[in-house]
């Protein structure tokens, strides 16, 4: 991990400064809009990403750390390796993700685990990596990206769908431990967001589905909501980065839809 270490502070009002936050996946898409939302009030961010380059260039820009991390690499999450990184973290966020679309009958075995183990275990573990921390401290927020599919399912999904269901209760069991330490745990619910792993899931949708890659979105994607539109990456950041702070220290266990009025249904 590279970069500076910032000093732990109480901050004023709605400000983030002297807090520590992780962002998982950080370098791209709802990960890097939550970087530079935090950063931006004043929270020493440290990007964690797969992407070497990526992950050095936005902690480089937002004046935070770098942790080029495959988190799926068992070695990369023992508990010796995330000592060091996690131990002083006040704010930490659960983001990164992967999807992959297959009927369960297709689904690969292999690729259910790997997605549960990175969107579910990795959460689980970054946790209990932090807990301590923010408990000495007696300040703490967990915000889990999850998704309308934490709240939802949709048909293709199974191990996407299983994480994020796993990845609400996992938060409410934090929420629950926590309250009495002053650290609050909250899931970010948002329907399909405008980032490359949407983009890439318009021509598997339209494989598994039969239809031309045109019609995904209104067909597919948008057919449950009563905005026609994706999420922007930055909706998305504001609710985390209002989750992090003094403002938001009553909200916890909670989950909440960002999803146009899909979860309405």
């Amino acid at each position: 991990m590279t970069g500076a270490h910032a000093e732990t502070a109480s901050p004023p009002g709605g400000s983030l400064s002297g807090r520590r936050a992780l962002v998982t996946g950080g370098a791209g898409g709802i990960g890097l809009a939550i970087v530079r939302a935090l950063a931006a009030r004043g929270a020493h961010v440290i990007v964690a990403d797969v992407d070497r380059a990526r992950c050095d260039a936005v902690a480089t820009e937002v004046g935070g750390s770098s942790w080029p991390v495959d988190l799926l690499d068992p070695a990369a999450v023992a508990e010796t390796e995330l000592a060091p990184v996690i131990a002083d973290v006040d704010i930490l966020v659960n983001n990164a993700g992967i999807q992959h679309i297959s009927p369960l009958e297709d689904f690969e075995p292999q690729e259910f685990r790997r997605i549960v183990t990175l969107m579910l275990e990795v959460p689980f573990l970054l946790i209990r990596a932090a807990l301590p921390g923010m408990y000495a401290r007696g300040f703490g927020r967990i915000i889990n990206v999850s998704s309308v599919h934490g709240l939802r399912a949709s048909a293709y999904k199974s191990a996407y769908v299983a994480a994020k269901h796993g990845l609400e209760g996992l938060s409410k069991v934090a929420a629950l431990e926590g309250g009495e330490h002053g650290v609050t745990s909250n899931c970010v619910n948002p329907g399909y967001v405008r980032t490359a792993l949407v983009e890439k899931q318009i021509a598997d949708q339209a494989r598994v589905h039969g239809i031309p890659e045109a019609e995904v979105l209104a067909q597919i994607m948008l057919t449950e909501s009563a905005i026609k539109r994706l999420v922007e990456p930055e909706e998305v950041a504001s609710l985390v980065a209002w989750l992090a702070g003094d403002e938001a220290s009553m909200v916890t266990g909670a989950s909440y839809a960002m999803d146009g009025g899909w979860s309405a249904r």
